[in-house]
């Protein structure tokens, strides 16, 4: 079973989206880069990985659908996109290299939804 693992949230004003988790539901938020913030919603570990049940997520600028993502763990990414594709869903963008971390990218499923996969390069 794949699970998911993190959430993206778009906001156009980056600062007034951190006041607003932060206050409402105590996320604690760390600056990834000028456009995108990382959310915990649970304790992390030094990896920060999630420890315990619970995922967490970020906070961007968007560049293409305003709308908040889910983004599903997958062991095979490649494989996967052969999977959506033959069941209706539409690749959106190129898989992605995120750092030595994992693989990204985005698809539709056949309601239109904005889905992501990611499969992690670290054992």
């Amino acid at each position: 079973m794949n699970s998911v693992v993190h959430f993206e949230i778009p906001a156009e004003d980056l600062q007034r989206a951190r006041q607003f988790y932060q206050n409402v539901f105590d996320w604690q938020m760390h600056d990834f880069d000028p456009n995108n913030i990382m959310v915990s919603t649970v304790k992390t570990g030094e990896d920060g990985m999630p420890q315990g049940i619970g995922i967490n997520g970020g906070i961007y600028k968007p560049d293409s659908p305003k709308t908040p993502t889910i983004v599903i763990d997958v062991p095979d990414i490649d494989a996967h996109i052969e999977k959506l594709t033959a069941h209706g869903g539409t690749l959106i963008d190129e898989v992605a290299t995120i750092g030595d971390m994992g693989k990204y990218c985005r698809f539709k499923d056949t309601e239109g939804n904005l889905i992501a996969l990611w499969q992690s390069l670290r054992k």
